[in-house]
């Protein structure tokens, strides 16, 4: 199990993430170690708002462009990776900063688990999943409600995914999915981490910030980045490119809709899409919340971390 303090910089898309974990990682000698689903993909740069060149050479960047776009990528093998760069930007008397709004990647890394074992097994799954469209959903909730009632009570019987998922766990380790979860809460986490989340005090404030994002997004080339994706062969069906942004920049690539359409898509999915990241944050404990006015102001939000009680320097 590793140990150490690392900092987390978190929140819904268009807070000024990115800008304010590099500079604190100027000030209390840290380097970036991204948290986002989607910048781990090499040429997926605008769409993702991925830390320019300029930024890059500001100070060190980890987790970005390690995959190609075809690829899936497991939270397994992101925390795999991202725990190699924290532990080495530890043993360099440096302060690792998770900076991301996926929350998933940052509370597996965070936490104790050990997802080595339990990956999942190809060949099993693909049985499962032709069960399932054999046998109809309902019977293969009622299969998983036989050997796991709790978890089986939680899921729709339309969940394929999970459902999938929660039995091939238990015929590969003999253990429900409930079993692993509750195991899992009782371990220790891996890292000691002060959480900052950003975000806007003004709801409305947050979403225009995301429409004026895409715009620029759009300016910057986001449709001429995905039609270079495409060019070169990436799968339109693959995860990267499901991506927000880039399938509806796919589709009006296609002729499907107009670029101003998907535009408007890709702004109303990205606003339900920080509504879901706030949800999801709010359930972290002891987290240092910085609201925003109207624009980030990195002055305000520095002193404000200065002050507060992270310790983070040792």
């Amino acid at each position: 199990m590793s140990t150490g303090k690392i900092l987390v910089v978190c929140g819904p898309t268009a807070t000024g993430k990115t800008r304010l974990g590099i500079e604190l990682a100027k000030e209390f000698g840290g380097e970036i170690v991204s948290a986002d689903s989607m910048q781990i993909y090499r040429r997926m740069d605008i769409g993702t708002a991925k830390a320019t060149p300029a930024e890059r050479a500001a100070v060190p960047h980890h987790m970005l462009d390690v995959a190609e776009p075809g690829e899936n990528w497991s939270v397994a093998r992101y925390v795999a990776e991202a725990v190699r760069c924290c532990d080495d930007i530890l043993a360099r008397g440096k302060l690792p900063i998770l900076v991301g709004g996926t929350g998933l990647y940052i509370d597996s890394l965070i936490a104790g688990r050990d997802f080595a074992e339990n990956d999942g097994d190809e060949k099993l799954r693909e049985q499962l999943n032709a069960d399932y469209k054999r046998l109809g959903a309902e019977t293969m909730r009622e299969r998983l409600r036989a050997v796991d009632p709790a978890r089986a009570e939680k899921l729709a019987p339309s969940d394929r995914r999970r459902i999938v998922r929660a039995l091939e766990v238990w015929m590969l380790t003999g253990k429900t999915i409930t079993e692993h979860d509750e195991e899992t809460r009782r371990l220790p986490p891996r890292y000691e981490a002060g959480r900052i989340v950003l975000t806007y005090a003004d709801r409305a404030a947050l979403y225009a910030r995301i429409d004026r994002r895409v715009d620029e997004m759009a300016n910057e080339g986001l449709f001429e980045e995905v039609e270079a994706l495409l060019a070169s062969g990436v799968p339109a069906d693959c995860t990267a490119m499901q991506a927000i942004g880039y399938k509806e920049a796919a589709r009006a690539l296609r002729g499907e809709i107009s670029r101003a359409e998907a535009l408007e898509l890709i702004k109303q999915a990205s606003r339900r899409y920080a509504k879901r990241q706030l949800t999801w944050f709010r359930r972290a404990e002891n987290a240092l919340w910085i609201e925003w006015p109207d624009e980030p102001d990195l002055a305000w939000a520095m002193d404000k971390i200065r002050n507060s009680e992270f310790g983070i320097r040792n």
